[in-house]
């Protein structure tokens, strides 16, 4: 068992005392001014013996915080388990069945197969190599090389976005909705939607061409749809609705079925294309399996290879010269037999590395020679034509569904057991590993086929059969059956998806007249969904053409991948403090040079579907916005500018920000000097580096006195002001207020300060460095009533000690950020150097979490915790929980608490007049730091060189502002020396010695003794580790509630312990509401 971390320093037992105290649970009221009682069990200071079990006196100082905001050890148990914070479909849907507990996958089995699955489709069997022949191998290549950039910038973008946070399953619509806000994930939802529907019809399509073509022709309802294009797509009108309404039917009753049967898809989807690689291979030299008939230049179909010949009365001499008159073509060319699989040692890759696009209508031959490829108003015959114009751009419109499906594995995220780790590794390697195939492919393709047969769409030279089928080894039936289930799978799968895409939407009510399609069936099947998705699928099935619905649905994708690449961009250049990507290979070019490719093909296919679908997502966009905003259209950019100011103005007052959104917006409330210039100008220093130029920073100074007389003077003030924080780059608005009282005049600007939901929710409180030296006895007055205020008003506040310590914006530091997390208040502690980081002043530093554990805490899983709960907020830190005992309170404490309560009651009794109070009480109150010789990190000066070992440190040098140095630490030796010595007499201001009155038998309040209690063991914890760190960022305790002398006096003297030789502090206290959120 590892020894616990001892705070105790007093090693005899006479001189240590028991903690005691009632629950942190106990309201403030029975513990203020409760005196600790003068008989009974107590000990020789009347302090009780016996403590309660239930009392945290290590963390007393906070035990007013307790009732609202956790002790951090309690928060991180409650997230012990971060998977039930996303609510289930169960409790979205109260007509939804309980789902199963999730199965927790891999990469490979969660993300990687299903996006190979999802990427191959139809395109590859039946268009791949119709894509190669057409466009060449050099065009062709490109072509895929396009698509595949496209969707690999697409999966960057979007695994930053998946990894910025725990991303439930919902894929894009998720995750734009929650990065680009309700419209434009509304927006893209529909357009995924869409796209998911037609992608069910494409595939159904395919498969009944793949069956009716290629495996069953006989089947064909209206006559030899090889000679009447028209025919050929009835049958695939009719037999595709047909079979959609089978997968519709095994969909609503089988869902099962579905997802078993995707691993047979998978399967076949592998089996199929391991086939043709070996094929390929094994045709190195080629096959005489398909030979074609070729007239000349042109390709022939319909004719079999014994017929191929000139001979009189032949099949082909009937076919052209069927009047007697014989086709001039015909005439003066003669016919072969040329093989079509030729063989990658043939060499035919050369003469396939150019393109041959055609327009409608133009014969399929060798060349680009008009005699060969124009019909010169003359009878088709036989001969093979192109049905569709082509070229690069339009190849790309048909080619592109092949490489879309990268959102899979992000769709399955709420069943992957890390999901910020499996999408983007899955994703990338799946596109990677696809992106190889389609490649390997055009060029193998290319190498082995003659251009002809490539460009042969339908293999109608080669008796109706599937060029790719026919290369697979060991026959074209292991090609033919697995495209055949393989597209079988991607139509149920997308059947599947659609219907909960369109249910997710509905849910979440932002287009209201979806509201009937979020009910679910008692079997917790989207049902209404389903109907509407087989409608939609059945318009697309009606167009019966592959090459008709690949474009259109290719639209949709790219709408929704431009979306995810514009949300990853907006993201990054706005630099929200939520945007924390656990994946790191990213930048916002890759996203704009993604949303450019996306937007660039889409006008390139077609710049009427582009615009069908862009009008589409605007339409969806603008009713989700619902009529928008009143346009008031001035003059010039101006008037334009004033409008979206004013209408973002009201946008943001309507209501809070999310909590993913949340940024510091940040009121500096500067103090002047006598001269009006800035007091403290390296508070403007961190609040620029805070906020790194983004969001909003006002700075004012409030000035005491008459505004009608102080009028100039205030204008002077602000332009100094505004000067200082151009000189600190600080990129905000300065103001001044002139107010009769100070403090009045702060909780003022606290109030009012901002416009609409433009308001400061941040404040940056300087330290009254001089509040015991000072002869007012309120002093401290004017920085309760500000924290009070600021509280308040549900504002975050942040309290630098120590700032004239802190760096430039032109230094750079290196080293720890320490993070002293006692009490949970809304993970502003986290956030802070997060967004300090982002400093190139704070860039090279490491954050290092610190919280605390008592007896009852378990500190192993607190550790478990934590970390876990830093990787969900993708935030890189060091953690270690430190084990306080509860100690008892040493003589060291007490002494401390009762000089404390000296300095209260002489102030109070005696009213000593300003020298006296200078020279006797605060000798009384500060002897302790008289011998102090230890070194400490705190500098007062740069320019004393260290005393050596033995001697007296020479007196420093004096710093631009003495009073602004922290208290130097005591080291242990010193406390426990002091502890068992009485007070030295003090002097006045003449140098004699002044015997202070004797002072009543003061006996100190029990909540007093535990606070100081914690302030002296928690400096002792903080110092000890954090003493070499360039920046401490702790808790700030609530201030007291009770606002008598004494009370706020000793509330100044915990802060003051609290932060004993720590050279740069930030107390921070949260305003009360959540800035940090695990969710993307």
């Amino acid at each position: 068992m590892s020894e616990r971390f001892k705070v105790t320093k007093s090693e005899e037992p006479a001189k240590t005392y028991k903690n005691y105290g009632a629950t942190s649970a106990e309201s403030d009221v029975e513990l203020k001014g409760k005196l600790l009682p003068d008989s009974g069990d107590t000990d020789e200071h009347g302090l009780p013996k016996d403590k309660d079990k239930g009392c945290d006196t290590n963390l007393y100082l906070y035990h007013e915080e307790i009732e609202d905001r956790p002790r951090a050890a309690t928060f991180l148990s409650s997230l012990a388990d971060y998977s039930n914070t996303i609510p289930t479909a169960s409790a979205a849907d109260p007509d939804a069945a309980k789902p199963a507990p999730p199965a927790r996958m891999g990469t490979l089995i969660g993300v990687f197969l299903p996006c190979i699955q999802n990427i191959f489709g139809v395109i590859l069997f039946i268009r791949l190599t119709w894509v190669v022949g057409t466009a060449g191998a050099i065009q062709g290549f490109l072509i895929v090389l396009v698509c595949c950039c496209t969707t690999m910038l697409t999966a960057i973008s979007m695994s930053a976005i998946a990894t910025n946070g725990v991303v439930p399953a919902g894929g894009s619509y998720f995750m734009i909705g929650r990065s680009l806000g309700p419209e434009c994930g509304g927006a893209v939802g529909m357009l995924f939607y869409t796209g998911t529907t037609l992608a069910a019809a494409m595939y159904i399509v395919g498969a009944v061409e793949i069956v009716l073509t290629y495996m069953a022709p006989s089947m064909s309802i209206f006559g030899d749809f090889t000679k009447d294009p028209d025919a050929m797509f009835n049958n695939f009108r009719v037999y595709g609705t047909g079979l959609l309404l089978v997968m519709g039917l095994v969909v609503f009753l089988g869902v099962k079925f579905v997802n078993k049967f995707a691993t047979v898809a998978l399967a076949c989807v592998i089996l199929s294309i391991t086939a043709v690689y070996v094929g390929i291979f094994v045709n190195w030299n080629g096959n005489d399996s398909l030979q074609m008939c070729v007239l000349g230049k042109r390709l022939l179909k319909d004719i079999h290879i014994s017929n191929c010949t000139k001979t009189v009365g032949g099949e082909l001499e009937k076919l052209f010269c069927a009047n007697r008159t014989c086709d001039e073509y015909y005439k003066t060319h003669d016919v072969q037999i040329v093989q079509g699989i030729k063989g990658l040692a043939s060499g035919v890759f050369f003469d396939n590395l150019q393109d041959s696009f055609l327009t409608l209508g133009q014969y399929i031959a060798y060349g680009k020679e008009p005699e060969d490829i124009e019909q010169m108003d003359r009878p088709t015959y036989n001969q093979v034509y192109a049905d569709i114009t082509t070229t690069f751009t339009i190849l790309i419109g048909i080619f592109f569904p092949s490489v879309t499906g990268i959102m899979a594995g992000s769709n399955r995220s709420g069943d992957l057991a890390d999901a910020q780790k499996s999408i983007p590794i899955g994703t990338i390697c799946a596109i990677l590993t696809t992106s190889t195939v389609y490649l390997s492919c055009v060029l193998l393709f290319a190498g082995t086929v003659d251009n002809l047969l490539l460009r042969d769409k339908f293999g109608q030279s080669i008796g109706g059969k599937l060029v790719v089928a026919n290369m697979a080894w060991p026959n074209q039936w292991v090609i033919l059956v697995g495209s055949f289930l393989s597209t079988l799978g991607a139509g149920l799968q997308s059947l599947t998806g659609a219907p909960r895409l369109l249910q997710a939407i509905a849910k979440d009510e932002i287009i209201p007249f979806l509201a009937p399609f979020a009910v679910s069936s008692s079997r917790g099947e989207p049902t209404r969904a389903l109907l509407l998705t087989m409608a939609i699928c059945q318009c697309g099935i009606l167009l019966g053409n592959v090459d008709i619905l690949a474009p259109l649905l290719s639209m949709f994708f790219l709408m929704c991948y431009g979306f995810v690449n514009l949300a990853c961009a907006l993201q990054t250049l706005l630099k929200t403090p939520n945007w924390r990507p656990r994946f790191k290979y990213y930048h916002w070019s890759l996203s704009l040079a993604g949303l450019t490719l996306c937007i660039s093909i889409m006008f390139m296919t077609s710049w009427i579907f582009a615009l069908i679908a862009m009008g589409m997502a605007g339409l969806i966009y603008k009713y989700i916005e619902y009529r928008g905003a009143e346009k008031e259209w001035g003059d010039g950019l101006r008037g334009l500018a004033l409008s979206a100011a004013r209408y973002s103005l009201m946008r943001l007052e309507e209501g809070p920000p999310h909590t993913k959104n949340w940024r510091p917006q940040v009121l500096v409330l500067a103090k002047p000097n006598d001269d009006l210039t800035l007091k403290y100008r390296k508070m403007l220093s961190f609040a620029s580096q805070l906020k790194a130029g983004k969001g909003l920073t006002v700075c004012v100074s409030v000035l005491g006195g008459d505004f009608t007389r102080r009028a100039g003077e205030s204008t002077t003030a602000r332009q100094n002001l505004r000067q200082c924080m151009l000189e600190e780059k600080v990129k905000g608005f300065a103001d001044t207020l002139v107010s009769h009282d100070i403090a009045e005049g702060l909780s003022h600007v606290v109030q009012t300060i901002g416009l609409g939901g433009l308001k400061p929710n941040t404040v940056i409180v300087g330290w009254p460095y001089g509040w015991r030296q000072s002869e007012d006895e309120r002093t401290w007055h004017v920085f309760l009533h500000t924290v009070r205020a600021v509280a308040a008003a549900r504002m975050a506040m942040l309290v630098p000690k120590g700032i004239n310590f802190f760096p430039d914006s032109t230094e750079k530091v290196a080293g720890n950020i320490d993070i002293w997390w006692i009490v949970h208040d809304g993970g502003m502690l986290m956030l802070l150097p997060f967004l300090l980081k982002q400093h190139r002043t704070w860039k090279n530093c490491k954050m290092r979490i610190f919280t605390v554990a008592q007896m009852e805490d378990n500190s192993i899983q607190m550790k478990k915790d934590l970390k876990m709960f830093l990787y969900q907020l993708r935030l890189e830190a060091e953690v270690e929980v430190v084990e306080m005992t509860d100690s008892d309170i040493s003589a060291y404490t007490y002494e401390r608490t009762l000089m404390m309560e000296q300095r209260n009651q002489m102030l109070r009794e005696l009213r000593l007049n300003k020298k006296e109070t200078l020279g006797m009480v605060q000798a009384i109150v500060d002897h302790h730091h008289a011998d102090v010789k230890s070194a400490s990190k705190v500098r007062f000066a740069d320019a004393a060189p260290p005393a050596p070992a033995g001697t007296d440190p020479a007196p420093p040098a004096p710093a631009p502002e003495a009073d602004d140095a922290p208290s130097p630490p005591l080291d242990e030796t010193e406390k426990d020396d002091k502890s068992e010595e009485a007070p030295p007499p003090a002097a006045n201001p003449n140098g004699d010695a002044i015997k202070p009155k004797p002072m009543p038998n003061i006996t100190p309040d029990e909540g007093t003794v535990r606070r100081m209690h914690t302030a002296v063991k928690l400096n002792e914890v903080i110092v000890s580790r954090s003493h070499d760190s360039q920046l401490v960022i702790l808790n700030l305790p609530g201030p007291p509630r009770d606002t008598k002398l004494e009370r706020e006096s000793n509330y100044m003297e915990f802060l003051e312990v609290l932060t004993e030789g720590l050279e740069r502090v930030l107390m921070v206290r949260g305003g009360g509401r959540e800035v940090i959120t695990i969710y993307s």
